[in-house]
């Protein structure tokens, strides 16, 4: 059975499809941990009934960039 696509009234679908375009990721990097520091996200994954480990570290990733970025903007005075 096919998905029905969602209508949003009064909104433009290339405007949608533009969006979703834009979130999607394309661009991958690759990380190594040493055995403490995958046993700790397996630990928190584990705990915390988390199912996506790189949802995770992506989300931590860019909380951390973003409150460091947020922090050291540039100021006039």
């Amino acid at each position: 059975m096919a998905r029905k696509k969602k209508k949003y009234a009064g909104v433009d679908p290339s405007y949608l499809d533009r969006q979703r375009d834009a979130l999607k990721r394309k661009y991958r990097k690759s990380v190594f941990f040493n055995e403490m520091e995958i046993s700790a996200i397996d630990e928190f994954c584990k705990r915390f009934k988390v199912t996506s480990r790189s949802a995770l570290i992506r989300n931590a990733v860019m909380e951390r960039i973003l409150t460091e970025l947020d922090k050291s903007h540039p100021t006039l005075f």
